[in-house]
């Protein structure tokens, strides 16, 4: 059976479902997570996309990220993504939620309603190769500066949340 997504309005009200794929070709705005770690320094983990994903190969971004299933809330799938792709979970907190839309080049699009989450970990770290193609601890200062100088580097979706989270988990 191919991965569904939760296709939710713009008050993140379920509307129904449909088939991840389709949904990102034909941009259909539907349910996902973000989840940003960071360690007792202060340094944010960072993963590296796998090059051969369906989008944004090799791009960096958050610790994790993804889409609920049906049926399954925000958080459930949060552990249980955060596990599968990087080897470890911890405790999330909710930050905030945000919409956004990316075309890319190959023709897929994200159309997301983004609950955005936050965790702190200081563990061993086990990355699923066929997610992950490298991850790293930065400081907020080296993000910053390297997602001004190389924005290109990230993914969309990282580059419109980090500034909020940031600001979220400095207040």
């Amino acid at each position: 059976m191919e991965a569904q997504v939760i296709l939710v309005n713009e008050q993140d009200e379920a509307t129904g479902v449909m088939e991840k794929m389709e949904a990102h070709r034909k941009g259909v705005l539907h349910r996902a997570f973000s989840v940003f770690v960071m360690n007792d320094k202060g340094e944010m983990l960072l993963q590296q996309r796998a090059l051969d994903k369906y989008h944004s190969g090799g791009l960096w971004t958050n610790t994790c990220c993804s889409h609920p299933l049906p049926g399954e809330t925000v958080e459930t799938a949060a552990h249980r993504r955060l596990f599968e792709e990087m080897g470890f979970d911890c405790a999330l907190t909710g930050l905030f939620q945000f919409t956004y839309r990316t075309a890319f080049g190959n023709g897929l699009i994200e159309h997301e309603y983004d609950h955005v989450l936050s965790g702190i970990y200081n563990g061993i770290i086990n990355p699923d190769p066929t997610e992950v193609n490298d991850y790293r601890y930065m400081s907020i200062t080296a993000v910053t500066r390297l997602l001004e100088a190389e924005p290109s580097q990230f993914t969309s979706w990282f580059q419109l949340a980090f500034p909020r989270v940031i600001e979220r988990l400095t207040v």
